[in-house]
């Protein structure tokens, strides 16, 4: 099982491989990887009028925060068969810890 084919998606199946696959490409500039890889995103909701992605940051003092949140937005909106608004929302539970990051982020971390 793929690190994206892990993170809750609520709404339209149709979008569900696609919109994941674009999260996937957005890299947290920080560790070089993913920010999927890194498990950062804790959900995708797809609804008719928008598109919510909730995610997180290994630490509350993330100087790379917005940028990660902006990139989402637009590969998210760049995966979209139309226009509808692509909300981020920045969550802290629950707290990330080093067991959420995929197998391939623990080995090129060295962990």
């Amino acid at each position: 099982m793929s690190a994206a084919e892990t993170i809750p998606y609520e709404g339209d199946e149709a979008l569900r491989d696609d919109l994941l696959r674009a999260i996937g490409t957005v890299v947290d500039p920080e560790m070089g990887l993913s920010v999927v890889d890194v498990g950062l995103v804790y959900g995708v909701r797809v609804e008719p009028s928008q598109v919510h992605v909730e995610i997180t940051m290994t630490s509350a003092a993330c100087p790379v925060a917005e940028l990660i949140a902006d990139e989402i937005r637009i590969a998210v909106g760049g995966a979209l068969p139309d226009d509808r608004p692509v909300e981020v929302a920045l969550c802290w539970d629950p707290p990330w810890t080093p067991e959420r990051m995929s197998d391939l982020a623990r080995r090129v971390m060295g962990w």
